[in-house]
């Protein structure tokens, strides 16, 4: 390699060039371009020397060992490209490719080559390595335990391509062995004497002989080098858009070679096998749930903390469960505010009837109103009352029970009534509509106003969402624009009625998550009306249902209107608002 001196100026025309970028013409300028590739975080150009060193590989005639020379020149012109990560938070893109190939780069100079394992390195060897990248890149938040966890594997699999090419075919070769690799300079002889010593010791031999018949046994080895499963995901997302790419494709994709086809006949059988299981789920003659999905079905069930398809450091649960929101926080103070609130609140319910107001659980026995007659009526002494109400003064003069929701229950205000057949058909545990759910909801809203609630749980109307409501299309603009007006950590909760059937969804904007739950037992199919309803809203489809059994299923056809707004209670009474579980 040759050093250059270059001036300022020219060193900033040679990044320009390569990195897709304009160089400021005014020093006090602050803004610069990025490249379409990677996205770059820059210091103030008022602390840049007068002059550069950058590294020329003009003289190098073969690949030899990678030193980087351009994330150099980013250090020496203070750009910092930005690691971008999927939804998962593996690394993804181009500065995550080159930020791993630096980590391999500081890794193998910067460890001492010992026969030690990483627990036993010094940490002053590790925080250099990890200072040198956090200068190279902007990693994040947590980004230092995966920098390391990298550099731990970089060092190993040095060493293992330094025992597998240069040490082992030389055991009878003490010559050859007698020197470091000229490749790699940094190695002291010291250090290449020990480490060749371990290396051809009877305890590695047989622990080298153990991992040879381990790696023997594996059947489908994929071709994926070093853009591992999270690199062929975002590459697919980018040339299949709109298409949920699940862990059968990329376990299928992995394993093609650069013309798409599958050398190995082993994995080709396998890989036509996923094939027609993905054709049986689209036309609904398979179901997959869960852990049993199409790549299960094929290959066998999945060992205890591994998860093929998907690379290393996901397990099955992070990644069945994914993305598994945050449960929202709020100070100690008004968690307990919210105790006692709601303790009084359940105190008065239990003192006023022993039943609840609507009470929502397989009953033996089903409500009957006889016309004039409410003493044998199974129902709390209040719904009885209203009933009697509804008899002897709304109904004798046509009258209609008047409602004005405020404009922060559904985002707009809304004046809206009550027939008397509304009223008796909820009693009765009959057919429900819009109207008698959205009341409901502004009930909900009323309890969640005294709690301070109002900023973690938000209402869409169901009568703008749900079927006859208009086109898809315009659905969606409304739950859009009800979704705009929140920060993102609000959930949303949306009943929907795609036709003689209420259904709940929970909508988390932020998270790009919608939980489906469906009153009526045993019943798995998500409304796909309403999933497209709702991934046009949050702008990406990305839906995840994670329902555990444990929701509360309706005993007959008629009474889902009644769970949905259940539900919405109990997630409301619930301070951790861990819906997610229920």
């Amino acid at each position: 390699l040759s050093v250059k001196m270059v001036s300022q100026q020219q060193t900033k025309d040679s990044a320009s060039k390569k990195l897709g970028m304009v160089a400021p013409q005014d020093k006090s300028s602050k803004e610069m371009k990025s490249s379409k590739k990677m996205k770059f975080a820059s210091s103030s150009p008022e602390t840049e020397p007068t002059s550069q060193t950058t590294i020329s590989d003009d003289s190098k005639t073969g690949r030899g060992m990678s030193t980087m020379p351009r994330v150099v020149k980013r250090k020496l012109q203070k750009l910092r490209p930005i690691v971008e990560y999927n939804k998962r938070g593996k690394g993804i893109g181009q500065a995550h490719s080159e930020m791993q190939s630096y980590i391999g780069v500081l890794a193998r100079p910067r460890v001492p080559l010992v026969d030690k394992k990483w627990s036993q390195i010094p940490k002053d060897v590790k925080e250099q390595i990890w200072e040198a990248v956090d200068m190279a890149f902007v990693v994040g938040q947590g980004g230092k335990k995966s920098v390391l966890t990298s550099a731990a594997k970089k060092w190993k699999d040095f060493k293992s391509t330094l025992t597998r090419h240069y040490i082992l075919p030389y055991t009878n070769d003490k010559e050859k062995l007698s020197h470091p690799l000229e490749t790699y300079k940094f190695i002291e002889k010291a250090q290449w004497d020990a480490f060749v010593a371990s290396r051809l010791s009877k305890d590695f031999e047989s622990v080298h002989s153990q991992h040879a018949q381990i790696r023997e046994k594996l059947e489908y080895n994929h071709r994926l080098s070093q853009k591992g499963y999270a690199g062929l995901e975002d590459q697919l997302e980018e040339t299949m858009p709109g298409v949920e790419i699940d862990r059968s494709t990329l376990w299928k994709r992995a394993r093609q070679n650069k013309h798409g086809n599958i050398p190995d006949p082993k994995v080709a059988e396998k890989a036509k096998l996923i094939d027609e299981l993905q054709k049986q789920v689209s036309e609904g003659k398979v179901r997959v749930d869960g852990s049993k999905d199409v790549l299960t079905m094929a290959l066998g069930p999945e060992h205890p903390g591994r998860l093929r398809g998907v690379g290393a450091g996901i397990s099955p649960r992070q990644y069945f469960n994914l993305p598994k929101p945050q449960r929202v926080s709020f100070d100690d103070h008004l968690k307990e505010s919210l105790r006692v609130l709601l303790q009084e609140e359940t105190n008065k319910m239990e003192a006023k009837a022993k039943e609840e107001a609507l009470r929502m659980e397989a009953r033996t026995k089903q409500l009957v109103i006889e016309v004039g007659d409410y003493s044998n009526m199974e129902a709390p002494s209040s719904l009885k009352s209203f009933c009697r109400y509804v008899e002897t003064t709304l109904l004798p003069e046509d009258k209609l029970l008047q409602f004005t929701i405020d404009k922060e229950v559904f985002g707009g205000d809304r004046d809206t009534f009550l027939l008397h057949e509304d009223i008796t058909q909820f009693a009765g545990i009959e057919e429900i509509g819009a109207t008698v759910v959205a009341v409901y909801m502004r009930y909900l809203h009323d309890v969640l106003k005294q709690a301070n609630m109002c900023s973690m749980v938000g209402f869409i109307d169901p009568a703008t969402v749900s079927a006859n409501s208009g086109t898809i299309v315009e659905r969606s603009r409304l739950v859009a624009a009800r979704l705009q007006k929140t920060d993102g950590e609000q959930i949303f909760m949306m009943p929907y009625n795609p036709g003689r059937h209420w259904i709940l969804l929970i909508v988390r904007a932020k998270k790009e998550t919608a939980y489906f739950l469906d009153p009526l037992p045993g019943h798995r199919v998500v409304d796909e009306e309403a999933k497209n309803i709702v991934n046009s809203a949050i702008k990406m489809y990305n839906t995840h249902i994670a329902r555990a059994g444990r929701t509360p299923k309706q005993p007959s056809s008629v009474e889902c209107g009644y769970y949905v707004m259940r539900f919405m209670r109990d997630i409301i009474m619930d301070p951790s608002l861990g819906f997610e579980n229920k």
